[in-house]
Order: C-alpha cells, then sequence, then structure tokens
C-alpha cells in the first residue's frame, strides 16, 4: 500500500521535534510537506526532511490537497481552530496539537464537524505514553496500588525569565499561558486514569514581573470515582517535586524526572532501539511505611501516537486519542480558571 502523506502545519518546537521525526519514523507514514514562512525553520525542515517540499502558507498547501491524507497542526494556539477547520474542508484528516482550542465550546464545534464530514480527527496527547504513565496503568491493571484514592502529578520548570513569544499572549483566544501549556496533558493523564471529574477546585497565578499570563497553578479535582488528583503546573519552580505520587490502599508510587522521550527529541533524536527506555538510577519506587523497592518504569512510546493514525486512517480503527476526551479537558481547564478567579470549588454537569 501507499504510504500515508502527511501536511505538517509548524516548524518550530512542537513541529521539528515532537512530529516531525516520529511522522518520519512510523511505518507507512511520510512526511510530505512542511509548512513555515520563517526561513531558517524551512532551511531546517529541507536538511532534517531530505524529500519534504516546503510551503510558506496554510493557503498553498490546501491547494494541494490532493496530495496528503492528514494534516497535523502543530502552530500557535490560536491558530489551531481555524486550521483545523480549513483542512477539514479541504476534505483532510486532522491531527492538532494541545491545546485542541481554546475554548471547549470550540473544540466540541471542531468535533462535530470532523464527524460530519466522516473525518479523522484526533488530538496529540503524547503524554499518554510516557514511561511513568504507563508504568502507574501497569501498576493498577495489576492490582499492585490496591484501590487508588489520590493522583498527585505535576509538571514544574525554572523560567525566572519569560520568553518572548504567543505562550506570554494575554488575549485568551490565543490561549496562552501555562495552565494551557502543560495543563492539558496532566488533565488528560487524570482523566484517563480516573474517569469524569464532578468537581474543580483551582488556584491560578502571575507570579514572575511583567507577566499578563498565569505561569502557576494548582488545580484539584473530584472524580465520579472517588479518587482525587491534585496537578501542579509552573514556570516558577526553583525546586521541582515528586513528577508523580500515586497512594492506594495497599501501596503508593512515586516518581520524580519527567520522561526521557522529551530531552531526547529536543537533542535532534530519532525512536530507534532502546527508545524510551529510562536509565535503572532513574526508576520510582513501590511500597508502603518502611519497605520499599525499585519498579522498572515502562518504555516510553510517542511514536504509538502516530501508529494508531496510520491504523486508523488504514483500516477504520479508532482514533489514539477521541477530540471529545480534549474537549473535557478543556472544560476542566476553563472550570479551574472560575474557581481561582471566584475562590470556590465548581461543580460540572
Amino acid at each position: 500500500m501507499s504510504d500515508i502523506r502527511v501536511g505538517l502545519i509548524g516548524y518550530g518546537l512542537a513541529g521539528s521535534a515532537f512530529h516531525a521525526p516520529l511522522i518520519a519514523t512510523t511505518p507507512g507514514m511520510r512526511l510530505a510537506f512542511v509548512v513555515t514562512s520563517n526561513p531558517d525553520r524551512a532551511a531546517q525542515a529541507r536538511v532534517e526532511n531530505p524529500c519534504v517540499e516546503v510551503v510558506d502558507s496554510a493557503e498553498r498547501l490546501w491547494q494541494r490537497a490532493g496530495q496528503m491524507d492528514v494534516i497535523v497542526i502543530a502552530s500557535p494556539n490560536r491558530t489551531h481552530v481555524p486550521l483545523a477547520r480549513a483542512a477539514l474542508r479541504a476534505g483532510l484528516a486532522v491531527v492538532i496539537d494541545k491545546p485542541m482550542a481554546a475554548t471547549a465550546a470550540e473544540g466540541r464545534e471542531v468535533a462535530d464537524e470532523a464527524r460530519e464530514r466522516g473525518l479523522l480527527l484526533s488530538v496529540y496527547q503524547n503524554r499518554r505514553w510516557d514511561g511513568d504513565f504507563l508504568t502507574v496503568w501497569r501498576l493498577m491493571a495489576e492490582g499492585a496500588l490496591g484501590d487508588v484514592f489520590r493522583f498527585e502529578s505535576r509538571f514544574e520548570r525554572w523560567r525566572p525569565t519569560p520568553k518572548s513569544g504567543w505562550r506570554e499572549d494575554p488575549d485568551p483566544a490565543g490561549a496562552g499561558g501555562t495552565l494551557f501549556d502543560l495543563g492539558p496533558h496532566l488533565v488528560d493523564q487524570a482523566l484517563v486514569l480516573f474517569g469524569p471529574v464532578t468537581h474543580v477546585y483551582a488556584e491560578v497565578s502571575a507570579r514572575r514581573a511583567g507577566v499578563r499570563v498565569d505561569d502557576d497553578a494548582f488545580l484539584a479535582l473530584t472524580h465520579a470515582s472517588g479518587v482525587r488528583s491534585h496537578l501542579h503546573v509552573s514556570a516558577t519552580a526553583a525546586e521541582h517535586g515528586t513528577r508523580m505520587r500515586v497512594l492506594g490502599t495497599r501501596a503508593a508510587y512515586v516518581k520524580r524526572g519527567l520522561d526521557v522521550q522529551e530531552a531526547a527529541l529536543r537533542a535532534g533524536q530519532r525512536p530507534g532501539p532502546g527508545w524510551g527506555e529510562e536509565p535503572e538510577a532513574d526508576w520510582g519506587l513501590l511500597g508502603a511505611g518502611d519497605e520499599w523497592k525499585p519498579v522498572r518504569t515502562d518504555r516510553g512510546n510517542y511514536g504509538a501516537f502516530y501508529a494508531c493514525i496510520a491504523a486508523a486512517l488504514r483500516d477504520g480503527a479508532p482514533p489514539p486519542v477521541d477530540p471529545m476526551d480534549s474537549v473535557a479537558g478543556l472544560e476542566i481547564i476553563e472550570a479551574a480558571r472560575r474557581s481561582s478567579d471566584e475562590g470556590t470549588v465548581i461543580q460540572l454537569r
């Protein structure tokens, strides 16, 4: 069968590090087009992907719609919805980087349009394939933790000096700030592990001088299952807390440090032998009281997302991420902002 031809919009960090390498190393997929108007990024795209054709606008891409099968949108957040709708109108399947949209309502509209047109739509929630997340999933399935009652999860960074760019845009339509940057990962993981959320409490702040978007947030989620998720996202953490702490009636799992795939992709590496394997020194611990043992971290595999996209397009398999899952995450982020503004717990329908 012929390769699935991919058009990638955006070749900044997301496009060049988190999408292009995974597309290029997925059997049966081919990166055919890259959209960027930046000359340096265009040159980078050609060097890193010798067979790719680079165009300077999405409009030029739509003119070539017949030469593609799926569009991947890795451009600034405010462009996600208009580009996704344009791609759907061109008859193309769509992958959107997180966050799917600036609002849950917009996300729902895009999902509805894809369904009405009979086209695949998925959201790049790659942290479902983090090694630590997969390890928690396995430990829960094995019953090693007993009944989980609390899930603590953090994505913390130390960036005392804000970077310029669209992530610092205070316009709500731009979906800037740390809550939209890191929050979708943690919220999505909590939803996948423990199901729908009924109540949201949050503290959302801008800590750094001159910053007009949030850079530090805490979310407390109550799941319908009874589990409580405590989520922390921050760009102002001079000391990083525990990446995950999962408490159950039988044991706890404690993990420090981020999944190894992000650093590897940022360094220009591509999936191959040993990909996603974490050094033994970084494994998490399972235990209770004074009895603890190291637990091998499951192999992370971001490439599984695109393998699932290929299966969905070729065989009609379900998308790797249902877009309505991301809509549910956006509803929680919106409730978190309301909770922080009003100083109260928000009940979801």
